[in-house]
């Protein structure tokens, strides 16, 4: 566990550590970052909106390789050559789409049943 002889060694340490070895943390300038940082802050509503669509591609290939309904998985679609299984691919995608489509229509008029009230019928006056 011991490091080697041909490790060098500092015999006589400085006194006085730079200004990087010695504090805890560091600040950056935005200016350094402006390629690589992020577009919006984090707990924004921009944020959240920009956030919200990774979320809802992460979502479309979940359901693109559940077993239980597309399935494009490996070995799912056996033919040769790219072109054949990227129309596939597509083929699978649109499908998906249509059943979430189907999906909402049907939520939305399930909604759109439960959701009418009687008007109310005031039976007192008030005074």
């Amino acid at each position: 566990m011991n490091l080697g002889f041909d490790r060098p060694e500092v015999m006589e340490p400085p006194g006085l550590l730079p200004r990087c070895c010695a504090q805890a943390s560091i600040t950056v300038a935005p200016s350094v970052n402006v390629k690589t940082r992020q577009k919006h802050d984090y707990p924004s509503a921009a944020h959240r909106a920009s956030y919200a669509r990774r979320t809802a591609v992460e979502r479309g290939f979940a359901t693109l390789k559940d077993p239980a309904t597309t399935d494009v998985r490996r070995g799912w679609c056996r033919l040769f050559g790219r072109t054949k299984n990227l129309v596939m691919l597509a083929c699978a995608v649109v499908i998906r789409n249509l059943r979430v489509l189907a999906s909402f229509e049907r939520r939305a008029a399930d909604n759109a049943l439960t959701t009418r009230r009687r008007k109310r019928r005031r039976t007192e006056s008030l005074a």
